[in-house]
């Protein structure tokens, strides 16, 4: 009996060491990504975005975003207006520009990639007076495989403030 316990132990140990080596091998196989260029593209996305909105370019919007995006905006104050008029132009509404402040942008991998921080919508409402409303933002984004461009895939938005 003894014999037959020391030799399921000694193959349970070899099994165990073979698994080990094989996760190193695949552990060290992983292609290094170019943060910094990474981190280059996504700005590029999000100035590409704001100047979009800024020349009211809208039918480019769509260029920045994967096919199946979400984006929830802040369901309150003074947004409510701004989503109204967005959604039901009248008077002198315009939506003027976009200005995005990533407080972090991490690189999760080589195709996903987390932007937060706060972000100022400025528009004209119905009687011509300037508004600027504020968010704080969590956007997941995705690298597009066929251009290799970061697009937004995620978004969430809130009117708390983001504390400094």
């Amino acid at each position: 009996m003894k014999n037959v316990i020391l030799i399921l132990l000694t193959l349970f140990l070899i099994s165990c060491n073979e698994k080990n080596s094989q996760s190193e091998i695949k552990a060290t196989d992983v292609n290094e990504i170019d943060i910094q260029a990474e981190l280059a593209s996504i700005e590029e996305t999000r100035s590409g975005f704001q100047l979009a909105i800024k020349e009211k370019r809208y039918a480019d919007l769509r260029n920045f975003g994967t096919k199946d995006i979400i984006s929830l905006t802040p369901i309150c104050g003074t947004w409510e207006e701004y989503k109204r008029l967005r959604n039901e132009p009248v008077g002198s509404f315009s939506y003027d520009s976009l200005i995005m402040n990533p407080k972090e942008t991490i690189i999760v991998s080589d195709s996903i990639a987390y932007d937060f921080g706060t972000s100022s919508v400025y528009y004209t409402n119905e009687k011509g007076e300037p508004v600027e409303i504020e968010d704080t933002f969590l956007a997941i984004l995705k690298k597009d495989k066929r251009d290799g461009k970061w697009k937004l895939h995620r978004e969430v938005a809130t009117t708390n403030k983001l504390e400094k």
